[in-house]
């Protein structure tokens, strides 16, 4: 409607351009610099603009995600990649046992605290680091690194000397079945658990919040 509405007018213009010269305009002023210039930005501005191309992301097959925790005045926040299971077995096959991993898809997790934290006793300094973990049947190792901005898990082996903080956790088996791999945080008595749930694996890293 927009492209027949501006032919129409372009066409009025047009009409209304050779009806006034042969009417009104001396010949003489039609051949003026200014007046030309003049007729043919009237004219410019009747023609129908160029449709704009409206750009798409891309959709991801494993979404980036985040998870975030305020209390206490600190506030926490995880950003990760979500994959899916899609029909798949996850832990001891998609995801080996004893294997480093990426503790999601694509870009390697990150993890953030604003404030020192303790992990099983363990400080935490504020700042942000790269979240691995070592799945295996019974516990996990759950790994704070230093060196961010990694791909995936590929290069652990060279920055393994920036781990910060490791720390072992039981693996519950819950009644729930998540299809995608999802972290969230949930309040408890000392801070917060970060809790790591894929299929009907469910991980709970308690996180004590220091107090002043």
């Amino acid at each position: 409607m927009f492209v027949k509405a501006n032919i129409l007018i372009q066409k009025h213009v047009i009409f209304a351009y050779y009806s006034f010269k042969k009417t009104l305009l001396p010949q003489n002023m039609l051949r003026k610099p200014l007046f030309a210039l003049m007729l043919l930005a009237l004219v410019s501005f009747a023609l129908p603009a160029h449709a704009q191309k409206v750009i798409k992301p891309k959709p991801k097959a494993s979404p980036l995600c985040m998870a975030s925790f305020l209390g206490d005045d600190v506030y926490l926040k995880v950003t990760y990649g979500q994959p899916s299971k899609n029909g798949r077995e996850i832990f001891g096959a998609l995801v080996p046992y004893n294997k480093i991993w990426r503790t999601g898809a694509n870009e390697a997790t990150e993890f953030t605290t604003t404030k020192d934290i303790k992990f099983d006793k363990k400080t935490l300094k504020a700042g942000t680091y790269t979240l691995f973990s070592i799945p295996d049947e019974k516990k996990w190792t759950v790994i704070f690194n230093s060196t961010v901005g990694q791909w995936g898990a590929y290069k652990y082996e060279e920055s393994k000397a920036t781990n910060v903080l490791q720390v072992e956790v039981p693996v519950e088996i819950g009644e729930d079945e998540y299809e995608g791999f999802t972290i969230q945080f949930e309040q408890s008595k000392k801070g917060a658990d970060m809790v790591l749930l894929w299929d009907k694996t469910r991980i709970a890293v308690p996180i004590t919040f220091i107090k002043k």
